[in-house]
């Protein structure tokens, strides 16, 4: 646990934003905070992270996302497991409560790379493994939220916000593809996945991506004012962050 909460600290200050330990959760500016809880029945290297928009609201928004790291020691994998999500899950929500087009992409309800009904926030994608990089440009030219769209809507359930995880690659003969709503996995939505093109190579490579739906973002204008304020004291994050998807190099 200590493990883990250190590394949502640290990652979320490449963010540029100030998260602190607080007993069993990691406070962050306003009323938000990141939430952990273990993942079972997969091993070492897994963790869910919930990212808390309201806190201390029994029915506010959690927005849960498991993921997953590689390592030599499990805290190496727990420390990329944070890196991953902080990379694709945080940064989709903290796209969503500044809404300045630094951490992730925005589509409104209907338009291309998006879904009806809803607001799309597009993180930026991690890809890596061995020879990542035709994977790599075929996602920054490829929309994959409108491909399963339909098999997606009827999970969304959350009236607020909702989370969409993409992962996918591997090799020829040996690909995963799976879409999880909320934390779920959805098989509709997995098998559209699995049928896109995306380039299926020798070597092992994946991609992780997160999209964030919300229903109506002014919603949350409070907690943007608060998150705001706080950044104005910890200054903006570095220019890396700007990149629309970003190659991760892990353990060989």
């Amino acid at each position: 646990m200590k493990v883990i909460q250190r590394s949502v600290v640290r990652e979320m200050a490449c963010l540029g934003l100030e998260f602190q330990v607080e007993g069993s959760v990691v406070r962050g500016p306003g009323t938000t905070a990141v939430a952990v809880r273990e993942h079972g029945g997969h091993g070492e290297g897994h963790v869910d992270l919930g990212y808390v928009l309201r806190l201390g609201e029994g029915e506010g928004p959690v927005v849960w996302d498991c993921t997953a790291g590689l390592g030599r020691t499990e805290e190496e994998q727990l420390q990329n497991a944070v890196r991953m999500w902080r990379t694709t899950t945080a940064s989709a929500v903290v796209e969503l409560l500044e809404r300045r087009g630094v951490h992730g992409e925005h589509f409104g309800p209907g338009a291309a790379g998006g879904v009806a009904g809803w607001h799309a926030i597009q993180g930026p994608a991690c890809v890596f493994g061995f020879r990542s990089g035709p994977l790599g440009d075929w996602v920054a030219e490829h929309q994959l939220l409108p491909a399963v769209a339909d098999a997606v809507l009827p999970y969304l359930t959350d009236p607020a916000v909702n989370g969409v995880k993409f992962f996918f690659g591997g090799r020829e003969g040996d690909e995963v593809a799976e879409v999880r709503v909320n934390g779920e996995p959805v098989a509709a939505a997995s098998a559209a996945l699995r049928a896109m093109p995306w380039p299926r190579g020798e070597r092992l490579a994946w991609v992780r991506s997160f999209v964030l739906l919300a229903a109506d973002p002014e919603e949350l204008a409070g907690i943007e004012r608060l998150v705001t304020a706080r950044r104005a004291r910890w200054g903006a994050p570095g220019t890396a962050l700007l990149r629309r998807w970003v190659r991760q190099q892990q353990q060989r």
